[in-house]
């Protein structure tokens, strides 16, 4: 598959599919990135999503959380103990939905874009 015909590099990501090739397994476990495509052979090696995921899904699912927390107590006024044994599932549930395809899409996006990892000090490519 040449290069114009690449999949787009979000949806490939979400789905956790090949970032060159659309088709191939990105993981192999929850977050485990397989070593390489079995469809097009692409070797994995550059894959270093680091932690973006979780910052990206922490904002959007804190806000959302906090919100409905406060919505819920405004609404109904349950009890502290209520509102842990609520919202502590639910952030737990949403961020392990969220995580694996966030992570899909970074990975996929850095390989669109050709980033790679970058070297500690006095390692810059001159």
């Amino acid at each position: 598959m040449s290069a114009h015909q690449r999949p787009s590099p979000l949806v490939s990501g979400l789905k956790g599919r090949c970032p060159n090739c659309g088709e191939g397994r990105l993981f192999s476990g929850f977050l485990s990135v397989a070593d390489r495509c079995g469809v097009c052979g692409l070797d994995f090696d550059f894959a270093d999503s680091g932690d973006g995921p979780a910052v990206l899904i922490m904002f959007p699912v804190g806000l959302a959380v906090v919100l409905l927390w406060l919505i819920t107590d405004a609404l109904f006024g349950f009890s502290f103990l209520v509102h842990i044994l609520l919202w502590f599932p639910a952030t737990l549930i949403f961020s392990l939905a969220l995580l694996r395809p966030f992570k899909g899409a970074m990975i996929n996006l850095q390989f669109h874009e050709g980033a790679r990892p970058g070297g500690g000090p006095g390692e810059r490519e001159e």
